[in-house]
């Protein structure tokens, strides 16, 4: 993989998403080398067997896109996706915790998950940053590293608002080279990927990929 590709979760979250855009995600996927496809945990064994030989990741989303499902529960649909082949499991912190300052909860919750992916499949924790102070996404970075966590995720994009530069920074300077960082959630261009990577992101997460890989080709 090369380039921005590399960087690249190639991304179908939508609630009508179908067989066929599966299929055509994995396609273009391969086509392009993205780091991974993205898809919610129905069609897990799908992108597997499409994927199956190749260099591109399934990553799938756990609890998604609200968190507020009990732990054992979100623990049980990250297992799950990791036993139909997902190498990635993108779960969502539990919004409600944070804000109430539940940390021992929240660290729980992570790591319950983190204990049913590792060593299969890598954590990212989605801290959805536009519903959280300053103060928060510091806090909830700090609990993911030590909950076990690989990456912490900006955004899930169906929220209130998507990846900020700014965020990215932060989260990167918190977690240092402990965890990694992925922006996610409006990153639309080129131009919007490389901000997000020279603020410290390690992966992107985009339903964009393609117009963001060509946009990068014809600069």
């Amino acid at each position: 993989m090369n380039g921005l590709a590399s960087y690249i979760d190639h991304t179908i979250l939508k609630a009508n998403a179908r067989r066929a855009d599966i299929e055509k995600l994995c396609a273009e996927a391969k086509q392009y080398g993205f780091a991974s496809v993205c898809v919610n945990s129905c069609y897990v064994p799908l992108a597997a067997e499409l994927l199956r030989g190749t260099q591109v990741k399934v990553c799938c989303v756990a609890g998604f896109p609200l968190g507020a499902m009990d732990t054992a529960s979100k623990t049980f649909e990250a297992a799950q996706a990791v036993r139909n082949g997902a190498r990635e499991v993108d779960m969502v912190i539990n919004i409600g915790a944070v804000k109430d300052g539940r940390w021992d909860y929240v660290r729980e919750d992570i790591a319950s998950v983190c204990r049913a992916c590792h060593p299969a499949a890598q954590v990212k924790v989605i801290l959805e940053n536009c519903l959280l102070e300053r103060e928060e996404i510091v806090r909830a970075c700090e609990t993911a590293a030590e909950a076990g966590a690989d990456f912490v995720k900006t955004s899930t994009g169906f929220s209130t608002g998507g990846a900020r530069v700014e965020d990215v920074a932060l989260m990167k300077k918190t977690v240092g080279g402990r965890v990694k960082v992925k922006a996610a959630g409006g990153i639309r261009t080129t131009a919007d990927a490389r901000a997000m990577i020279e603020a410290g992101a390690d992966r992107i997460g985009a339903s964009a990929g393609i117009a963001i890989v060509e946009g990068d080709k014809q600069a």
